[in-house]
């Protein structure tokens, strides 16, 4: 009843479309119960598109997933399954009769086939651990997956034994001999993930990873991308990193093969790279193994090349060392000569086309974020947004050409929404060089009207505010409630070549805020109708270090600053975090051999400067950017009698994923940002 009340009074605060408004924008509310889609899976005969639906329950305070079916040329849109319980990762038989999926139903996450005719699904595995990562044998007759296990445990049984006796126990406590002792929102209980074989009828299950002191997929982000099988079915290809205790500092994943059906004999196939290996995919005559791989050990923001290992002699060659872009994906085309990529570019995500015998690059779909491209038939399918359009499924022929949409599962829910038209500028940022950046016009807009900034930094920092549209950090919302939204791709944003993205290291404070300056600067001057006197920048991860930043450098800029999860002081972040790799690649090593690099640019030592009203957000579980760096930037707040706000979530991590929580979290950013911002505001920006 609680929950239910505080989700009908976000529901009024934020707005609704309940009492009939016409052409109002996008609330938090709308943002949180837009219906996503993710994971087309074409039929073998390529007809007929399988695809996963998250629909949000308020009430559950929480999104469920279902799977869905539809025709490639858009038509015969129906639900597969409608179990409360989520279901997830279809995946097709060889024959197109039936699809595998993961499901909750039983009381654990298992492996269910569901007949597409019949609509019977059936239950394929019965193990008392949740599986994960499902993948099909090429001939249907084995499957693989994950599941988190001991690496000492002999069979799952032993692993779901010694978790009920840690259950029953009264002691509580852990004892760890090396990191991780917890890993992005985890507290580690030493199981690893591995990966295991079985039939496509059930039964006994086989650790084809068995002692592997290693995850399977990686960890956190990793999935089923980072494993194939062999064409033949006689094994698999997966991607692990096996380094010990040097795990938390080091990026050296590899690719092992593995057979499927005897004791665990992993081959490592990538030993001469030090660096990350991963992605890997089979060409259609099963000659070729492609994969992603980088270069440069530690560094996980290295632009990833194709590689291509000849499994007849086992040499490899690198397809595209002279393309200056990081593929995301691998896809072969249905004759070989060509792989399909996804890869950050210029603000956008494309689809582009590598011809596999010279490495020529030709782009083949832009203009916003394309998403898991597959075939289907001789058309490609593949997800697509865009910054006024969610995530729909689209299909275009082979070369790019003949784009249609197929699905367009929020179009009631955008009916009445008018979403604020965007456009993409360019300035001269840091050293003259061009940097890129996005506006999205506020939904009211009219040219003889001023409007307050709402001042967007992407976090990363190697990453992106681009032409895609984000369930979380979405300037639409921002648009809707009256701001202009500006996003500037400053250096080390990705997209843009590796130079670019290199340039921010050993850098965090300075080309990025002098990019972040010149932004505002140009901005102002194209945009006559934004009120740079009501400005507000807000930002996470990177993103709030650079406003902690901010607050000490450029502090009679902003009327208030929105800090979420933002790096405060540099000494205890290297010494809290989990993934060490990061900021001594970032910083110049460990802190305990050069402190002078990551303390150049430690908000910390600038707090005397500070005075810019500001609202700080943390996460309990994010082990990233751990809780005590927000506490700390809110008690140097606090301390200096600065106007300043602290919203602590005890269950949510380095994002914020609970619906009530993201509203809540929407109510209280813009209830600050206008309490600063408003024309009438009678609190000075700056006391």
């Amino acid at each position: 009843m609680r929950l239910s009340f505080c989700l009908i009074l976000i529901f009024l605060v934020l707005g609704s479309d309940a009492a009939g408004a016409d052409d109002r924008g996008l609330t938090a509310l709308d943002l949180v119960t837009m219906e996503r889609l993710s994971d087309p899976q074409p039929s073998p005969d390529g007809r007929s598109i399988a695809f996963v639906r998250r629909s949000t329950d308020l009430e559950a305070d929480k999104g469920r997933t279902d799977l869905w079916l539809v025709k490639v040329n858009g038509s015969g849109l129906r639900r597969l399954t409608d179990d409360p319980m989520s279901e997830s990762s279809p995946r097709w038989s060889p024959d197109g009769r039936s699809l595998f999926f993961l499901s909750g139903r039983s009381g654990s996450s298992q492996i269910w086939r569901l007949e597409i005719e019949s609509g019977e699904a059936v239950q394929v595995s019965d193990l008392p651990v949740d599986v994960a990562n499902l993948l099909v044998g090429p001939l249907g007759e084995q499957l693989a997956f994950t599941a988190e296990v001991f690496p000492d445990c002999a069979d799952v049984a032993c692993t779901a034994t010694r978790l009920e006796q840690r259950a029953a126990s009264r002691v509580s406590g852990r004892v760890y001999d090396s990191m991780f002792v917890r890993h992005w929102d985890t507290l580690e209980d030493g199981r690893r993930s591995h990966l295991f074989v079985m039939s496509a009828e059930g039964g006994a299950a086989l650790d084809v990873t068995a002692g592997l002191d290693a995850d399977v997929p990686s960890t956190p982000f990793g999935g089923a991308e980072e494993i194939t099988f062999t064409p033949d079915g006689s094994g698999l290809i997966y991607t692990a990193r096996v380094v010990g205790a040097t795990e938390p500092w080091s990026t050296d994943f590899d690719l092992y093969y593995v057979p499927v059906d005897g004791p665990p004999d992993p081959q490592c196939l990538t030993e001469d790279n030090d660096a990350w290996d991963t992605q890997p995919v089979f060409s259609p005559d099963g000659r070729t193994l492609a994969y992603l791989a980088m270069v440069r050990p530690g560094f996980e923001a290295d632009r990833f090349r194709i590689r291509l290992r000849d499994l007849a002699n086992g040499s490899v060659r690198t397809l595209t060392e002279e393309w200056d872009r990081s593929p995301g994906s691998l896809l072969f085309s249905a004759e070989g000569d060509k792989i399909y990529v996804t890869a950050p570019d210029v603000g956008e995500v494309g689809l582009f086309a590598i011809d596999v015998a010279s490495g020529a690059v030709e782009k083949l779909i832009g203009g916003g974020h394309v998403r898991s491209p597959a075939l289907a038939g001789e058309r490609i399918v593949y997800g697509f947004d865009d910054l006024k359009s969610p995530v729909d499924l689209f299909t275009a022929a082979a070369d790019g050409s003949d784009r249609k949409r197929i699905t367009d599962v929020n179009r009631e829910r955008l009916a009445d929404i008018r979403l604020g038209d965007y456009e993409q500028f360019s300035f001269a940022g840091w050293n003259g060089e061009t940097v890129h950046g996005y506006l999205v016009r506020p939904t009211d807009f009219e040219p003889s009207r001023t409007y307050p900034l709402a001042f967007l930094i992407h976090g990363g920092p190697q990453g992106s505010f681009g032409n895609d549209f984000h369930y979380r950090w979405n300037p639409q919302v921002y648009a809707g409630a009256g701001y202009a939204a500006v996003m500037i791709d400053f250096h080390g944003s990705t997209g843009y070549g590796q130079a670019f993205t290199d340039s921010i290291s050993g850098d965090w404070g300075g080309k990025p805020l002098e990019d972040l300056q010149k932004g505002m600067a140009a901005v102002l001057e194209r945009y006559p109708w934004i009120d740079g006197d009501r400005a507000c920048a807000l930002g996470a991860s990177y993103g709030g270090f650079m406003i902690n930043w901010i607050a000490g450098q450029w502090p009679d800029r902003f009327r208030c600053l929105v800090n979420h999860d933002g790096v405060f002081e540099h000494r205890m972040m290297y010494y809290s975090t989990e993934e060490l790799w990061f900021p001594e690649w970032e910083h110049g090593g460990p802190y305990f051999e050069h402190p002078e690099g990551h303390e150049k640019h430690n908000p910390a030592l600038h707090v005397d400067n500070w005075k810019t009203p500001m609202l700080v957000i943390h996460g309990a579980l994010d082990f990233r950017v751990p809780e005590t760096q927000g506490f700390g930037a809110f008690t140097a707040l606090q301390r200096r009698g600065i106007p300043s706000r602290f919203l602590y979530f005890p269950n949510e991590n380095h994002w914020v994923l609970r619906p009530a929580n993201s509203m809540y979290w929407h109510e209280t950013v813009l209830e600050w940002m206008d309490r600063w911002t408003t024309e009438t505001s009678d609190d000075p920006p700056n006391e």
